[in-house]
């Protein structure tokens, strides 16, 4: 990778491992960190080494966050923000600005990384959390994720607003650190 960007490595790497519960998929960047400098988002790449496509650009990794994010979206979260994003004209144009702005990072880093895609590219296109209707929301994560990494888009933020107790109030994370955070 001679050109290339370096890919999330070491600690940052380690800690979204361990966020997860498994390897991560290709990082090109953390793209939002927690109060205590843990990632909470980062940015995948748009493809796997072997072409496959991974439309979700903006991830949430801190299991804080995901899971109360998770709560909003039990108790029915995706449908009635899909009605909210139906009827409101603002939030639509910023799902709509979003994904443009995706597609548009999305193909930067097929160029930066010389990824290939065995879909010819038609992933790319597609909106926030790789839905191809704009006014559809298939993950609250995604828009979240989204806002966090881009501050400024409107719907996500409009989310995370309703979220109750997103972030821990400790360095549980620090636990995830190769040195365990010692």
């Amino acid at each position: 990778m001679s050109g290339r960007p370096p890919l999330v490595t070491g600690a940052d790497a380690a800690v979204v491992a361990g966020q997860l519960g498994r390897a991560p998929h290709a990082m090109s960047l953390v793209a939002a960190r927690c109060r205590f400098g843990f990632p909470t988002v980062v940015e995948d790449l748009p493809f796997s080494a072997d072409g496959r496509p991974f439309p979700t650009l903006y991830y949430c990794t801190c299991p804080t966050l995901v899971a109360a994010v998770s709560r909003l979206e039990s108790d029915g979260g995706v449908a009635a923000w899909t009605r909210r994003l139906a009827a409101d004209a603002r939030l639509a144009g910023s799902a709509a600005d979003a994904a443009a702005d995706a597609a548009i990072r999305r193909l930067d880093l097929v160029r930066a990384y010389e990824l290939s895609m065995v879909d010819g590219g038609a992933s790319l296109a597609t909106g926030v959390g790789g839905v191809g209707d704009l006014l559809a929301i298939k993950c609250l994560h995604a828009h979240v994720a989204h806002a966090l990494a881009r501050p400024g888009y409107a719907l996500g933020e409009a989310i995370l607003a309703e979220v109750t107790d997103p972030w821990c109030d400790d360095r549980r994370c620090a636990a995830l650190l190769p040195d365990g955070g010692a």
